[in-house]
Formats: C-alpha cells, structure tokens, sequence
C-alpha cells in the first residue's frame, strides 16, 4: 500500500502528482487518489478537535484471504492480530485511524477488544472500502471507512474536524485478495493485464512502466528492490520484448532471462521485478514518510503508532522516521547530552522489530515476512491541531 532514503530509484523518489496520464521520462510522479468519497456503510459521530475525554515471503503480502469473488470476503487473516491489538490497550479513549483497513480486519479486532475507540479506516482501493465497510457495519457510528490514500490522512482528519487522535496503524503491502484476483495483474502467477494499481482510477499502471520506462531507470528500480544481481539482464531482456501486455508474459521473460542454476533456487525469480514494479506503480516508499509524519504529530500524549511492514525499503523507511521523532533529530555525538535543542516527540515501544510467532506463520505462511514497529507520544509534547 513505503522517506526512509531508499532513494536510490528515480520512481520511488518523486511526488504525488496529478492524476493525468504521463510520459514515461514522469512516470516517477505518482498520481493522488483524489478526494475523500463513500459509500460508507458505517458511520460515526466525529469527535471534534482537541483531547478526548476518558512460510515464505509471498509477493510482499499483508494479509491472507479465504477466496471468494464479493468483496466481503476481501481478507479474513490480519497479521499480527493480537499484537496488534494489544498494543491499543493503554491508550487514552479517542479516535483510531486504521491508514490500510483493507478488509477490516485489524480495525475489527480493535472495536471488538476496546469499546472506548472509534475508528477512521482509509483505503484507496473501492473494493477494500466495500468490503471493509461491510465488515465494519456492525459497529454502526464507531467507524467510518473513507476512500483515500494514506499520505492523505491529514487532510482526511481535518475534513472530519479531528484534532488529535488516540492512534493509527499502517498495515503496509499489498493484500492477499488484490494479489490472488488475476484481474489486479499482481500476481506473477496468473495470465492477466500489467495493471498492479492499488486505486484502478489512477493513470499509470505496470505496463506504462514496463514498456516506457528507459532501461537505465528499469535497471535502477530492480536493483534498489533488491534484484541487483541479475537486473541488467533482466532489463534487457524486457527492452528486447516490447511491447510486453501481460503479467504471464513478463514473468516468463525475467525467468528465461537468469540463468538455469540460479532459477533452481529462491522461489520464483521474478517475484523481486514484480514487487519493485508495484511499488513504483503505486509509489508506496514516496507516499509512506508523509503519512507515518502526519499520523505521530496528530497523536495525543500516550497515543500509538503501530506499523506492520514486509519489504526491507518499507520497514527501513519506518524504522528511520520512527528514529528521528524519538530522537528529534539529534545531531549531538552517543553517550554525550544533546545541547543542539532536538526535542524528541516520541518513545520506541522496542529497540527492534517484532516477527509472528512460529504458530501464525505455521497457520499463515504469508505472514512470514512481516516486521512490527510501535511508538508512543510522549506525555511533554503538544500533538499538532
């Protein structure tokens, strides 16, 4: 759904931009998903501002998912569930934003666990708000699930007159349910269009990347996600087959183009290409430091962001931005007192990163590759308004 400086690649280093289609020289612009819009199924009263009272990595997944073509089945298995929830549990009463509700697992969880929390849930993608405001229904107008890309939070809590919030949580990656619906074209497993948008009304897709990128910043892209021992040849291997339309025909490509050794090994080659695509399709490592920002400066004293990341750019840019709000940018040498005026706003709730236990990842392999991060507002620092 990943500014903590994998900025090694001209696609992850642009801005939001707008939403007409452009060149391939542009295409690290990322299109802005556009304004907050419903349908809500659940509704809430939004408090207004100020404090309120009283396996295996699989194609960078977040979740796992049942099947099924309606939207209400859109995901069922949210990762790191009772980690999750506990770490809402001594938060003051307020609202939650749940920035990647997907299919509403976490935020279900929550609302069940805690009855002191409303909740804000953003996705961009329509058929994730469907089914998220489905599942949410149920808790009538604790929740609230608004059509918007989560480095929109800030204008999406503005809109609603929130001020401070009690907590917000990232669930980062792309789903299980767009991965395993062929259509999305995710997936390098199925034959289907180069698409891989998160939000299908925006212009660029895989296939404008694919086919109109030049190969120096193709190779750029593969080696900043990881694939930096074959993307040369990968690259020219694509440059040689354009026009490539399909997720069948792209990977087919990537494995022809590693050589037979090497493809015996590692789990399908072609899963680093197409991970790295998707991120640049929908600029996840740009957009993710302007959200975690606007999410830790609108947390109220004791409030929590929590993160669950599943690619190294991701948990390095989080883990990055976590660091610099608690140590408020610290310039000053270890082991000696800060006298350059930094004010941390903000405590690690764990030196590290949490991992599933071998139980879930026994009865979720997708969850394998998944990194928990938290931190908590410290009680001297004003949240923003």
């Amino acid at each position: 759904m990943s500014s903590r400086h994998v900025r090694t690649c001209s696609f992850v280093a642009g801005k939001v931009g707008a939403r007409s289609r452009r060149s391939p020289s542009r295409l690290m612009r990322s299109p802005s998903t556009g304004g907050v819009e419903g349908p809500f199924s659940a509704h809430f009263h939004l408090v207004r501002t100020g404090r309120h009272p009283g396996g295996r990595l699989v194609e960078g997944l977040r979740m796992s998912w049942t099947g099924g073509s309606d939207d209400q089945h859109f995901a069922h298995l949210p990762v790191m569930a009772e980690e999750v929830v506990q770490l809402f549990a001594s938060v003051p009463p307020g609202v939650i934003v749940d920035a990647t509700v997907g299919g509403g697992g976490h935020a279900s969880a929550i609302l069940e666990r805690w009855s002191n929390f409303e909740l804000v849930g953003l996705d961009q993608d329509p058929a994730a708000v469907r089914a998220a405001s489905a599942a949410l229904a149920p808790f009538g107008s604790r929740a609230r699930v608004v059509r918007a890309r989560f480095d929109r939070l800030d204008a999406v809590l503005g809109d609603a007159g929130i001020g401070q919030i009690s907590g917000a949580l990232f669930d980062l990656g792309v789903s299980s349910p767009q991965l395993d619906r062929p259509e999305r074209g995710f997936s390098f497993r199925t034959e289907a269009p180069l698409d891989m948008r998160m939000d299908p009304g925006q212009s660029l897709t895989a296939a404008d990347i694919v086919n109109g990128s030049s190969e120096r910043d193709l190779v750029r892209l593969l080696v900043a996600n990881g694939e930096g021992r074959f993307a040369g040849r990968i690259v020219r291997a694509i440059v040689a087959a354009r026009p490539i339309q399909t997720t069948a025909q792209l990977a087919d490509i990537v494995r022809t183009a590693i050589p037979a050794a090497t493809r015996r090994h590692g789990g399908h080659p072609a899963r680093r290409v197409f991970q790295a695509i998707r991120i640049a399709v929908n600029d996840e490592l740009t957009v993710l430091p302007v959200a975690l920002d606007a999410a830790m400066d609108r947390l109220t004293p004791g409030g929590r962001c929590v993160v669950l990341s599943y690619h190294s750019g991701e948990d390095r840019i989080v883990k990055e931005r976590f660091r610099l709000a608690a140590t408020g940018g610290c310039i000053c040498p270890p082991g000696l007192p800060c006298v350059c005026g930094a004010t941390p706003t903000v405590r690690l709730l764990n030196r590290g990163s949490r991992k599933p236990t071998p139980a879930e990842v026994a009865a979720n392999p997708r969850s394998e590759s998944a990194r928990l991060r938290a931190v908590e507002r410290l009680p001297d620092v004003e949240a923003a308004e």
